[in-house]
């Protein structure tokens, strides 16, 4: 290295005595070097400046490191312990453009960053070119939801079979997620199945306007297996259902504790036969509009016959279905939503659902 050796005289003793600012303004120095003769050097010229930049780089100023790792993400024969050194900084600035491009990072530097730092520095990750199965599931057990909406939608990335668990399992409390999942090529059958049994129906009817002619067919398939084709009308049989309400109603036990129960045990048909009855609002009315997208109509009815939030927050569970968890912000923010909601705005809402079910 007589190179640098020559253009910073006494460089040994920066490297080992030097205050701060010398080593950063060597840092600076030797960068330029290396940056401008970067695409001729061997490997071994690449191995001096590594072992001399790994000891001047963390005395440069953040802005000098975050642009150094711009520059360095983009080189084939980057040098391999500083850029392992930048991509574990907290800053994302620094990691960030290494942590999505650069390919001197080797698979195993990759999962452990994965695991010890935070969501900036797994979504930086997600964008990279390609995923390992490794990674993945790291990012589908530590990621939030951006994260794992950003590497489902990342043709590059590939999947474990645990994996695609998780993002199915995730994907039921998250619409988005469904989406991106739902169009990945290698979705195997069964697990497309799945997947389609934890959403709603209209995120079934969006998937099925997004995804390829040969993947609609699958997906007619699966919906036809689980009872439910996109678009089509709900082929569930209410008449056991409002049977077995009608004996509660002359049993004089037709009431909030009954309707709990169904609820909790996920009777979808006695639950929504029994709000039919308790609201006098149609059952195929109450049906179509519980099987929609959001939680207001379950609000709405739960205001108008005076259920407590137990009993509400059940049957918003029942909705959901029991392969899918909510997120506590979403219950949360349903609790909130009916204790604001007026009898009378909800008495409203019931009574034109009535009007327009009689016309």
């Amino acid at each position: 290295m007589t190179i640098a050796t020559s253009l910073i005289p006494g460089l040994d003793e920066i490297v080992r005595n030097g205050d701060p600012k010398r080593r950063a303004e060597a840092a600076r120095r030797i960068t330029e070097l290396y940056l401008q003769g970067a695409a001729n050097y061997r490997a071994d010229h690449v191995d001096l400046f590594d072992g001399i930049l790994t000891g001047l780089v963390p005395h440069a100023e953040l802005a000098a490191r975050a642009d150094l790792a711009e520059r360095l993400s983009i080189l084939a024969n980057a040098p391999r312990a500083l850029v392992g050194q930048l991509a574990r900084e907290d800053e994302i600035a620094i990691a960030g453009p290494l942590l999505r491009r650069s390919s001197v990072i080797d698979e195993q530097a990759l999962v452990e960053i994965a695991r010890s730092k935070g969501q900036d520095h797994l979504l930086a990750m997600s964008e990279r070119p390609t995923l390992s199965p490794d990674l993945t599931d790291v990012m589908v057990r530590r990621g939030d939801r951006e994260v794992v909406r950003r590497a489902a939608g990342n043709a590059g990335a590939l999947f474990s079979h645990a994996g695609y668990s998780g993002l199915i399992k995730r994907a039921g409390q998250d619409a988005v997620l469904t989406l991106a999942v739902g169009q990945r090529a290698d979705l195997s059958g069964p697990q497309l199945k799945e997947l389609l049994a934890g959403s709603v129906e209209v995120v079934r009817r969006r998937l099925f306007e997004l995804v390829r002619p040969e993947r609609q067919a699958d997906i007619e398939a699966a919906m036809g297996e689980i009872s439910s084709l996109p678009g089509a009308a709900s082929r569930r049989d209410f008449a056991p259902a409002q049977r077995a309400v009608l004996a509660l109603h002359d049993a004089g036990e037709l009431n909030e504790a009954a309707l709990l129960g169904f609820a909790k045990a996920f009777k979808y048909e006695e639950s929504i036969a029994t709000l039919s009855a308790m609201a006098a609002v149609k059952l195929d009315t109450l049906d179509r509009l519980i099987a929609g997208d959001r939680h207001d109509p379950i609000l709405i009815v739960g205001k108008v016959i005076g259920l407590e939030w137990p009993t509400v927050r059940a049957l918003i569970l029942l909705r959901l279905g029991p392969n899918r968890v909510p997120s506590p912000s979403d219950i949360e923010s349903a609790r909130v939503n009916f204790a604001r909601l007026m009898p009378s705005t909800a008495e409203r809402v019931v009574t034109f659902w009535q009007a327009r079910q009689t016309a």
